[in-house]
């Protein structure tokens, strides 16, 4: 069965068939059907296949939607080799600006005001080009200086037309080939659809950026630029223009005139709340995305791509990230199962074995060069698609954004070590956490469950009491000691209700914290204070009783063998 080539696409058709030959998978373009858009005569590469620094290249002569193709790709270890991957974590777009008075129709025409009206001046040569669009200076009616982001003419037509052929050929993979059952590329293709479209949506980036700058504002060397809401829309992004310089080009000299390890350990620690408390992280922070300020703060640009987290990934998250720091393999390997789906051919202790073995040697690393923290959730991401284990999208993605983060660090701070920087902020980021779970809104949830509980409870009752009625009730009980067996469970109800004390008073001090009163313990409300002081110290006798007990049980156990 071949697929059905439809001429509009003829072109994209040849253009995959080519690129899937170049690189040994001539197996692809027959079951994908593609052998009828090659050149009459076309045969499939002899020798090795071209090398993965080639496939970039490759990429970015296909126009914008394969480089960004080709990023995304590079999220996927399961799908590609690790060679394939680093390259096209490289990828970058290098294309040539469009013309200026172009730019000036798009902005007049997406802002529905001429540019000479809604701009004091607007420069017609770029500052900046990317595939997607290129980037504008210009000065508002005010004397107030920015920068314009217009998109390219054009481009979102193209990609939907790319889309719709990769879409094609997809889809007759995933219902005519094993590799289509196997690897699921219509899945992939469409993630790739909602991260592209997304990033075509300058609005969504403009709210992004105003998010990620509310997120980070307890970061006084960290700034994200501002957007401008009334002259932003889907095409164009007018945002507060940042002077600076890339770090990346940043002198010798410069470097020792700002304080870099500072700087370095500032934007890792607003990574980690932005990932770990937050749950939105800016997705793309390599050095071309970081700017030096002229007041010697870091300001994270581009903003289009951004990774969201749920609660329950980002527990299972800051298990993980803990447990790599740490050195304790087996609780990594926990936690990533935990965040992840478990497939037909999982293989539990091949990847406890794969991530023990990792974690082990990011902790034996004696250079700062040599901890990566990135990498090693890109092995265990990695290790885990091998072994049966389908993660989110997302723990790639910060995969990647960590890595490029401790490129960032080594390059304002070469000694900088990310391993230190988790556990210096491992007890805050835990205590944010918590803070975050007794918040109003989780609380409120929490009592509206309780009341649906509590109004089905009657009903529920009722039927198992009918049940028991008319079908019996068969009760097997197997007791050894039964002295031994109630005074056990009259200690587990005790700690078990000392245990719902303590969290009724930390939740309860932690609402009281909200209102202010004259009376203050170290300058909180001091109501609010000896509920915590109280609660601590119910908490520490309660530890110690168990400590105790355990003792206690242990020796006596002991003695009787």
């Amino acid at each position: 069965m071949a697929l059905s080539l439809r001429p509009e696409h003829l072109k994209r058709y040849r253009d995959l068939a080519r690129l899937l030959m170049r690189y040994g998978r001539s197996d692809l373009v027959k079951s994908a059907g593609l052998e009828g858009a090659l050149e009459e005569g076309a045969a499939p590469v002899d020798g090795q296949p071209a090398e993965a620094e080639q496939l970039t290249a490759d990429l970015e002569k296909m126009g914008p939607t394969f480089v960004k193709l080709g990023q995304l790709l590079s999220t996927r270890p399961d799908l590609i080799p690790r060679a394939y991957a680093d390259a096209l974590a490289r990828l970058q777009d290098r294309v040539e600006p469009f013309d200026g008075e172009e730019a000036e129709r798009i902005v007049s025409e997406e802002l529905g005001v001429r540019v000479s009206k809604a701009f004091e001046s607007f420069d017609r040569t770029p500052i900046a080009a990317a595939s997607l669009g290129q980037v504008h200076r210009a000065v508002l009616r005010g004397g107030r200086t920015v920068a314009v982001k217009v998109q390219r003419p054009g481009i979102r037509e193209q990609i939907v037309k790319d889309l719709d052929a990769l879409g094609e050929v997809v889809d007759f993979m995933d219902r005519h080939t094993k590799q289509g059952r196997k690897y699921e590329p219509a899945r992939v293709l469409e993630e790739f659809r909602r991260t592209l479209l997304t990033e075509l949506d300058y609005a969504r980036e403009a709210r992004n950026m105003a998010t990620l700058d509310a997120n980070l504002a307890e970061y006084q060397r960290i700034i994200v630029p501002r957007p401008v809401e009334d002259y932003s829309t889907g095409r164009v992004l007018t945002m507060e223009y940042i002077r600076g310089r890339n770090i990346n080009k940043l002198s010798p000299l410069a470097r020792m005139e700002v304080d870099g390890r500072e700087l370095a350990e500032e934007l890792f620690r607003a990574y980690l709340k932005q990932i770990l408390v937050d749950g939105f992280f800016h997705a793309d922070p390599h050095p071309g995305n970081v700017f030096l300020t002229d007041d010697g703060r870091l300001a994270l640009l581009d903003v289009g791509m951004v990774g969201t987290l749920s609660p329950d990934l980002q527990q299972h998250l800051l298990r993980m990230v803990l447990a790599i720091s740490d050195g304790r393999g087996e609780e990594a390997a926990e936690a990533t199962i935990g965040a992840g789906e478990e497939r037909d051919h999982f293989d539990e202790a091949r990847f406890t074995a794969d991530v023990k073995a990792l974690v082990a040697d990011f902790a034996t690393a004696s250079n700062a060069q040599d901890i990566q923290v990135g990498r090693v959730m890109l092995d265990v991401t990695r290790s885990a698609a091998e072994n049966g284990i389908r993660l989110p999208v997302e723990m790639t993605m910060l995969g990647r954004a960590l890595l490029a983060l401790d490129q960032v660090g080594r390059t304002l701070d070469p000694e900088f070590d990310p391993n230190a920087a988790i556990q210096r902020n491992a007890s805050d980021l835990m205590r944010r956490q918590m803070l975050k779970n007794v918040s109003p809104g989780r609380m409120f949830t929490n009592l509206l469950e309780m009341n649906e509980l509590v109004q089905k409870l009657p009903g529920r009752i009722n039927r198992a009491l009918e049940t028991v009625t008319e079908e019996g009730l068969e009760v097997r009980v197997r007791v050894v000691e039964d002295a031994w067996l109630l005074d056990g469970m009259q200690k587990m109800s005790n700690r078990i209700s000392m245990g719902i004390v303590v969290a009724a008073l930390i939740i309860g001090a932690a609402m009281m914290m909200r209102i202010s009163t004259r009376f203050t313990l170290f300058g909180y409300p001091g109501v609010a204070m000896i509920f915590f002081l109280l609660a601590a110290a119910l908490g520490l006798v309660l530890v110690m009783d168990i400590l105790i007990n355990d003792i206690r049980q242990r020796d006596q156990q002991g003695k009787k063998k």
